[in-house]
């Protein structure tokens, strides 16, 4: 397919799902206009960028989230660090969708970075349940959604702050937040009444390897999710808590990759990083908490 033909075909799948959105700056409805833009109903335009994501903050943003970053998480992606842990999360939604038999699946990715983690998951979920099944993924950094939209024509991605969502009341039915901050006030939002919440954060022995190295001698050697869980539980009402724990054997291409990609190594102290490489380190070890949630009282 040309360009210009995904271009078009992006925005058709924009159109076919209008009502998931809603301006960001007055809240007002939004429509495709002529295949090029979101315009709200006080005519606040968002562009199509060329490249199939639309760009919808109301300030410009700094993050600390560059393309090095976004390329060892896809390079990540790809070595199956993750597959474990995205396997079960895909179950997981299965599951719901069978209970509550919901004809048509919406994915909301809250920092959903390069977009592999969401595009594994809706092709898996699409597989599997006799569902229509339609991801977006939103994210603050402009360089990790366009990576996202150039690998991906599935689903629908937008440069967006999660604190100003530029989405309609209720518009998904399953949110998720993988090894990314919250906004539990927004998710309350966003969420349908019968919707879930799944929320992935590392759980004690995640990436220990590197944290033995980057936090040798600080209290940050040792890592602890309760207060985590307990603002979820806070805020949601926790449905279920699951560990999920295994190891992956890398080569030192990878290594490098994961290194660069993990926050850990932004408060390693200089020299640090080099240090972790030249250890020659083959394993690593993956250990996350899944949580799911629902809105309280429903």
């Amino acid at each position: 397919m040309t360009k210009s033909g995904k271009l078009l075909a992006r925005a058709r799948l924009m159109e076919q799902n209008e009502s998931l959105f809603r301006c960001p700056i007055c809240h007002g409805e939004i429509k495709v206009d002529e295949g090029k833009s979101l315009l709200c109903t006080n005519a606040h335009r968002f562009d199509l960028a060329k490249q199939g994501y639309v760009n919808m903050l109301t300030a410009p943003s700094k993050t600390k989230y560059d393309k090095r970053m976004f390329d060892g998480r896809k390079m990540m992606n790809e070595a199956e660090f993750f597959e474990p842990m995205l396997s079960r999360v895909s179950e997981m939604i299965c599951q719901w969708q069978e209970a509550a038999s919901k004809p048509k699946v919406t994915l909301l990715d809250a920092g959903c970075g390069e977009g592999s983690h969401l595009a594994s998951l809706q092709e898996r979920v699409g597989r599997q349940v006799q569902a229509d099944v339609l991801g977006v993924g939103i994210d603050i950094s402009k360089e990790g959604v366009l990576m996202a939209a150039k690998n991906d024509d599935a689903n629908l991605w937008c440069v967006a702050d999660l604190a100003k969502c530029p989405f309609a009341d209720g518009a998904f039915n399953v949110i998720l937040s993988i090894l990314s901050p919250s906004n539990y006030a927004e998710f309350e939002r966003l969420l349908s009444d019968d919707g879930i919440l799944i929320k992935v954060i590392p759980d004690k022995d995640y990436l220990t390897e590197l944290r033995s190295v980057f936090y040798a001698e600080s209290d940050r050697r040792e890592y602890s999710n309760e207060q985590t869980i307990e603002l979820f539980d806070h805020s949601f009402e926790l449905l279920k808590q699951e560990r999920v724990s295994y190891s992956v054997r890398l080569n030192p291409v990878q290594l490098e990759y994961l290194v660069h990609m993990t926050p850990l190594s932004w408060g390693a102290a200089e020299g640090q990083t080099e240090q972790a490489l030249d250890l020659g380190i083959s394993e690593i070890t993956c250990d996350f908490t899944i949580l799911v949630g629902r809105k309280k009282n429903k």
